[in-house]
């Protein structure tokens, strides 16, 4: 552990105007509020933060993010208020140690609701300042580093996947490579011991068999670069276990098949020198086919840049290249850390980042897209285990017509580049070109492709869409749409019950009458009981019950009496059906395929709307004895309905002649009818039988066809079928 001396020397010797007394302050605040607690290795926990103040040290970084490091466990951890770190230390540090602190109170929840729900408090807070993501990683990180004086083997492996699928991918997000390489080792150590000691071992035989392999390789690049007269520094290193497990695990290979066990780092004095050792490299060394990677003209998301390739280099041996220069390997080594300015004020952005960096709103839109996740998702779980996935993926880089660069994993599809370039731009997405050329909205994007996404202003997302997209930002605000799509239908539908059902009883029916039911209900919003009533949870009679609670139903006399009146009197009590999507708050009844013309009738299922049914459908006879969940539905006749296509189902018995079956299809063609499939369910030496679905605009339409196709000699027997 460092002691105080030790801490100021090592903040002085890269920020001369180090605020001494803050941090003397915060050190000794921090020592006093931790007392004799003790961390599981038996050192006093005082230790904890010191170590992790070090390690923003060597981040280079401010006085407030250091003070931060001392002070982020005393609000957690001590009876110390957040109300009196700001008292003492002011109103940034208390901000900084209110987003670091995790979430109390949340003793009913699962761990691993507990975990979103720390993420959720920890995206906000970074939104608001990255300096918080910084600390929280070096936080994680000491932990991770002593995790193996923890005695419960359980908590040691949660800590140790929560590290490897949240924190190790979020500091390569901001470009800290050092820290997510040692986390993912450590977790890697505790989660897979066996396959991380093979991988050890081989390693270690390697080594043995190639003494001193990649100090002349090194030296022989180097020779290569001085004989071309290019000055830049050469230095070797050996992967890390983890990343060759992976790599063996996606490419379901051995590990003498991995080619880039050695990789070597050529850093130069600027860009242009990066492209001529690119050169000299390649005159002299054969290039492995499809490894090189320019990220110095595209580079990854975190502002990373260097140029990546693999080839067969000197003596014989497979070797991956990276060649950059000096700012992009301090980049490299700092990640965000490296774009702090320390003499300067801090600007804040209109979200209060205090990091100065170029194309800032694009290096760190992946924070606000999380946010947004947030906001649409219904739980933190679900925008946890979409980062997850997201964050594992490797990069395609895609263009605009315009030429605005955009990351996505691999295997983001058109409908992926649509919501990454804006949601609305997803939302009404209807066709996009790649390259040119018309493409289905499922195309796997690939490096390099420039996609135009066409729109249309009425136009909505399909749940098919979910089947295709891979990123979060594209699933959750389709997800989003659909949710608020379906309430807003259910909502009407649910509202269309409640008033036909007042009015055939001559009942009134308003937003205030059903505003004083709703806590009988435990609903927030009439909207939110309409919509429990479409779904079949909430039953009409019961809200009737609640608004009115002395009202009496007719008997069967009174009843009888009323069905005497005039039809059209009648039909004022119907609901109408206008067509909705089916899906949604109405489906249509795939048993008897009902269509405009035929007598229906609604059937109210408990959580997924009204279904409708012919009223000679054979399903209905188990639902006579439930009158409750009978809905009296009529056709809505407009010129909407008539634009619109009903899936309707014949059977046909044909002659066994050449072109019987072509003259049914010939028949239904010239009636401009669409068939949607068609099938043979018997066959014999005379006839053969055969089921066509057909798409019809009503019932006249449906037997305007049948009426066509009885006029053909091939045509035995024809029938529609329902049920």
């Amino acid at each position: 552990m460092l002691t105080l001396p030790e801490l100021l020397k090592k903040i002085r010797d890269y920020n001369p105007a180090l605020d001494e007394a803050l941090v003397k302050k915060a050190y000794l605040f921090a020592f006093e509020a931790h007392g004799n607690q003790k961390r599981h290795s038996g050192d006093p926990y005082f230790s904890h933060p010191v170590c992790v103040a070090e390690i923003l040290t060597e981040l280079k970084l401010d006085d407030a993010s250091i003070v931060t490091a001392l002070l982020h466990d005393v609000v957690e951890d001590t009876d110390v208020s957040l109300d009196e770190i700001e008292k003492n230390f002011g109103e940034e540090i208390a901000k900084l140690v209110d987003g670091v602190t995790k979430l109390g109170k949340l003793g009913t929840m699962s761990h691993d609701e507990k975990v979103a729900e720390n993420f959720r408090k920890l995206t906000m807070a970074m939104s608001e300042d990255i300096r918080v993501l910084l600390v929280k990683l070096a936080d994680r990180l000491h932990n991770m580093r002593t995790l193996f004086y923890v005695p419960s083997m359980d908590k040691k492996t949660k800590k140790a996947r929560e590290s490897l699928e949240i924190y190790a991918p979020l500091a390569g997000r901001i470009g800290l490579a050092k820290i997510k390489d040692e986390m993912q080792e450590l977790a890697f150590e505790i989660l897979e011991p066996e396959a991380r000691s093979q991988i050890i071992e081989k390693l270690n035989e390697l080594r043995e068999k190639n003494k001193n392999l990649l100090e002349k390789i090194a030296e022989d690049l180097s020779d290569l670069f001085k004989r071309e007269g290019i000055e830049c520094e050469v230095s070797g290193r050996e992967k890390k276990p983890y990343p060759i497990w992976m790599k063996m695990k996606k490419q379901n290979v051995g590990f003498h098949n991995i080619y880039d066990i050695m990789a070597f780092r050529i850093v130069t004095k600027n860009i242009g020198e990066c492209y001529r050792v690119l050169g000299v490299v390649n005159s002299h060394h054969s290039m492995i086919p499809s490894t090189f990677k320019d990220y110095i003209s595209t580079p990854k998301e975190n502002g990373y840049q260097s140029l990546h390739l693999a080839i067969l280099g000197p003596f014989n041996k497979k070797i991956e290249i990276q060649i950059r220069d000096k700012n992009m390997h301090e980049v490299s080594e700092l990640g965000v850390a490296a774009h702090w300015h320390y003499k300067e004020k801090f600007s804040k952005t209109s979200k209060g980042a205090v990091i100065k960096a170029e194309n800032e709103n694009e290096k760190y839109r992946w924070i606000r897209e999380l946010i947004t996740l947030f906001e649409n998702s219904e739980t933190a779980s679900d925008v946890l285990k979409s980062h997850k996935f997201s964050m594992h993926k490797d990069e395609v880089f895609c263009f605009t017509p315009n030429g605005d660069i955009f990351n996505l994993p691999l295997g983001a599809t058109v409908i992926d580049f649509a919501y990454a370039v804006h949601s609305e731009v997803g939302n009404s997405c209807v066709s996009a070109k790649v390259n040119g050329v018309i493409s289905p909205l499922r195309y796997r994007i690939e490096n390099g492709d420039q996609v135009e996404i066409s729109t249309a202003k009425n136009a909505k997302p399909s749940p098919n869409w979910l089947q295709f997209s891979i990123t979060s930002k594209a699933r959750s605000s389709i997800k989003n749409f659909i949710r608020s799509e379906k309430f807003d239908e259910y909502s009407t539908l649910g509202r269309a019950i409640l008033n036909k059902f007042f009015a055939a009883r001559n009942l009134e029916i308003s937003d205030k009458i059903l505003e004083k039911v709703l806590q009988n209900f435990s609903k927030k919003s009439v909207a939110d009981l309409c919509v429990r009533v479409a779904e079949g949870i909430i039953s009409r009679q019961d809200v009737l019950k609640a608004a009115y609670p002395d009202f009496k139903e007719e008997t069967k006399q009174q009843k009888l009496l009323k069905n005497s009146v005039e039809k059209s009197k009648r039909s004022d009590y119907f609901l109408p059906i206008d067509g909705l999507v089916s899906g949604m708050a109405i489906h249509y009844g795939g048993c008897c395929n009902p269509i405009p013309g035929d007598r229906i009738v609604g059937i109210i299922n408990t959580g997924t709307g009204v279904t409708i049914h012919n009223q000679i459908c054979h399903i209905l006879r188990n639902l006579a004895l439930i009158p409750q969940r009978v809905l009296d539905v009529c056709w809505k006749s407009d010129d909407k309905m008539s634009e619109m296509m009903y899936g309707s189902r014949i059977r046909v018995v044909v002659e066994n002649k050449s072109g019987g079956l072509a003259d049914i299809t010939s028949i239904i063609a010239k009636k401009k009818i669409n068939i949607s499939s068609i099938k043979t369910t018997n066959r014999s030496a005379d006839i053969f039988e055969v089921v066509v679905d057909l798409e019809v605009k009503s019932l006249d339409h449906l037997e305007e066809v049948i009426s066509s196709l009885r006029i053909s000699s091939k045509i035995v027997e024809i029938e529609r079928m329902i049920g």
